[in-house]
């Protein structure tokens, strides 16, 4: 698969969005958790 990379730079923004998703639903889930024990 010697493949030229075109969508280097698309599949960077669209991972970084996703890690961004992730951390916020992730950091919103232990923020509630962390107001409803404390």
């Amino acid at each position: 698969m010697k493949e030229k990379k075109k969508r280097t730079t698309f599949q960077n923004i669209t991972m970084v969005v996703v890690w961004l998703m992730l951390i916020f639903t992730l950091g919103s889930v232990i923020l509630g958790s962390l107001s409803a024990f404390f």
